[in-house]
């Protein structure tokens, strides 16, 4: 049997992460095979296939009897010699032939006979045939010969062919005779439970060295592939490798490893750089389009490929326009070194015990398209400057948005959408009120929607990790549009805005997520104006404007009435950065309770204010406090004594003598 070594299975998933040797060296698990049906990889050379770090190779049985035949590889000593080729290399059997061309073969018992497209002659492909190819081609991992019906056959047509595909699974088995090459059955059935069960209990009583699920990706639902093989692996053993054949995109790798799959191969990432598509961190994008004709950004800010680092959209766009096939050849390196760095990624978080989060999180961004994240952005001459806002950038490159007038910068502290998600999402329990109830949050000072999209990106992976959420609203209000605008057209350096919401409410002032009870209303205007606007009453506010000294009318002792008023008696709460003892005293003054509560980045301390009813459950929040004699020490010794009376009589102080 084929070495095999399983160490380590994900708590909360069935993924795996395993490491198996081949003839021609050891391969890591989850992994991708490139498809190199003729001996060679569309547009790649071994050398940048190897640069990229892919480990195995898949070719096509078929294809290679065919052209060249089995003599020319007798005579160079196998297809790692003829194509310069050092790892390993997987061979399909042909079956696959025999379900796409089914109006060009003839089936019987003994096996399929073609037509050969290079001479006209028949071909009969029997179970022997195929594997004494594969032995000709010197494969490390060979296939038996199976019949792979459409996923939507009736169950009599699909336990026919399972049936012949157990017998031929046999005959390829006795054919193998002494060969070190590693020899893998395949389980079929359709879309049957009991005839996936019976194919996989019958194969696995024999000793192969791996199992293939097939029939899949052959016109079933996404929802019928998915759980047809979370269903097969429950049948596989452990300890034998698990390839899922002719699989797939980014996402269907993904919920494939989840459902404990090993080993893909799929022609996707060539054959959809042919027509200028793109795989990314954040979804497809489509780089035919004119859109990306002034775009100077790498395809995939995050990916480090050869492509990325060298080329722009922009230029690769302009080679799809002058058919120059150097463009398809660049986005085929890019999705190739993608798919593998995918892999690479899973494999990690199975390894560190992290696979069930990372897969919840994962998930939303991979089944984006770019007309859901780009089409309606601002087509804004690309720019770093927009009205009173700059981008800049720190040491570490991180993009931030600045105000010119102030000087003062948005998320300055750490990473901009961790702070968001500590300061706004996590500490204003948006996720535990939302499993109970329905939310209103008030987002005062949209900015750049950091605070908006924390909550958004959140709520859609519980909602896709399979939560039961009630619906939230969030009402951003903004006075200055050209801060969420400038950040758009540098989409790229601000990893947030990659998602279809932001366009759309600057578009309509209105989003609504196809995947969670999630609607996002915009209110563009000084704030007092515009949240007379609103009927629905806040059950919290995220108060995130420029300081007092960039917009002083929204840190008043009337402001916070206002807002308390709009509270009511309610459980509510008020989120801020600012921790300073005069915020904090207006708040006070306000009609507030105000308690402490942990900082983000480089600020220790952050200010929650509230209504009676809302503290109790605040408080049982980590580090979060209600402001005591310590504070009112501070306060006295500050000399900030504008509101003396209102916060020396204020209830939480004498509740707390």
């Amino acid at each position: 049997m084929m070495p095999f070594v399983l160490e380590a299975e994900a708590p909360g998933s069935k993924a795996r992460a395993a490491r198996f040797t081949t003839l021609h060296g050891e391969v890591t698990t989850p992994t991708f095979m490139p498809v190199g049906t003729q001996a060679t990889v569309k547009g790649m050379t071994p050398d940048e296939l190897a640069a990229i770090g892919s480990q195995v190779l898949l070719a096509n049985t078929y294809h290679l009897l065919l052209r060249p035949g089995a003599e020319v590889f007798e005579t160079f000593g196998g297809i790692h010699k003829f194509m310069s080729w050092e790892r390993a290399v997987l061979t399909d059997s042909g079956g696959f032939q025999i379900f796409s061309l089914p109006n060009a073969r003839r089936m019987a018992e003994d096996g399929a006979e073609f037509t050969s497209y290079v001479d006209g002659k028949k071909i009969l492909l029997t179970p022997e045939r195929s594997i004494a190819m594969q032995r000709s081609i010197g494969s490390d991992i060979m296939m038996v010969l199976d019949e792979c019906v459409p996923s939507t056959s009736d169950r009599a047509e699909a336990e026919r062919a399972m049936h012949l595909t157990h017998r031929w699974a046999l005959r390829s088995l006795a054919a193998r005779e002494g060969s070190a090459s590693a020899l893998f059955a395949i389980v079929q059935g359709a879309c049957f439970e009991e005839l996936r069960r019976d194919s996989a209990r019958f194969l696995t009583q024999h000793p192969f060295d791996g199992f293939a699920i097939g029939g899949l990706a052959v016109g079933e639902s996404k929802a019928e592939r998915e759980h047809f093989t979370g269903y097969a692996t429950d049948f596989l053993p452990k300890d034998r490798p698990r390839y899922l054949m002719g699989v797939g995109t980014p996402i269907d790798l993904l919920e494939a490893v989840h459902r404990g799959v090993d080993m893909f191969d799929c022609i996707l990432p060539q054959a959809h750089a042919q027509h200028g598509t793109a795989y990314t961190h954040t979804g497809t994008v489509k780089l035919r389009r004119t859109f990306y004709r002034m775009d100077e950004q790498a395809i995939d800010a995050r990916c480090s490929c050869y492509t990325c680092a060298k080329f722009s959209r922009g230029y690769i766009h302009h080679l799809f326009k002058a058919g120059e096939g150097l463009g398809w050849r660049l986005i085929a390196r890019h999705n190739l070194h993608f798919f593998q760095e995918l892999t690479r990624e899973m494999r990690a978080e199975i390894l560190a015990g992290s696979f069930a989060g990372y897969h919840a999180a994962k998930r939303s961004a991979l089944v984006l398209g770019d007309t859901e994240v780009e089409v309606h952005t601002p087509r804004l001459k690309r720019s770093e400057t927009l009205g009173d806002f700059v981008v800049s950038r720190n040491v570490a490159g991180q993009a931030r948005i600045k105000q010119t007038s102030s000087g003062e910068t948005m998320h300055p502290t750490g990473a901009p959408n961790a702070e968001a998600t500590q300061l706004y999402v996590d500490q204003a329990l948006v996720m535990p009120r939302l499993a109970e109830a329905e939310l209103c949050i008030w987002d005062v000072g949209l900015g750049a929607a950091h605070n908006a999209m924390a909550a958004i990106a959140a709520v859609e992976a519980a909602a896709k990790a399979g939560a039961s959420l009630q619906p939230l609203r969030i009402v951003s209000f903004e006075r200055d549009l050209d801060a969420l605008k400038l950040a758009l057209t540098h989409v790229g350096s601000f990893e947030h805005l990659q998602h279809a919401a932001p366009s759309a409410l600057l578009r309509d002032a209105l989003w609504r997520s196809k995947c969670a009870p999630i609607t996002w209303e915009l209110h563009a205007g000084d704030f007092p104006g515009t949240m007379r606007e609103t009927e629905t009453r806040p059950d919290v506010i995220w108060f995130d404007p420029f300081s007092a000294k960039a917009d002083a009318g929204l840190w008043t002792v009337e402001a916070f009435r206002v807002l308390r008023e709009a509270a009511g008696e309610r459980c509510v709460s008020l989120h801020t950065y600012s921790s300073s003892t005069a915020v904090r005293a207006v708040m006070l003054a306000g009609g507030w309770m105000v308690l402490s509560a942990p900082g983000a980045g480089t600020r220790e301390e952050s200010t929650i204010a509230a209504t009676a009813a809302a503290v109790p459950r605040l408080e049982r929040f980590g580090g979060i406090e209600l402001l005591g004699k310590t504070w009112l020490e501070r306060w006295e010794r500050s000399g900030v004594r504008a509101h003396e009376v209102e916060v020396r009589g204020h209830p939480q102080f004498i509740r707390q003598r």
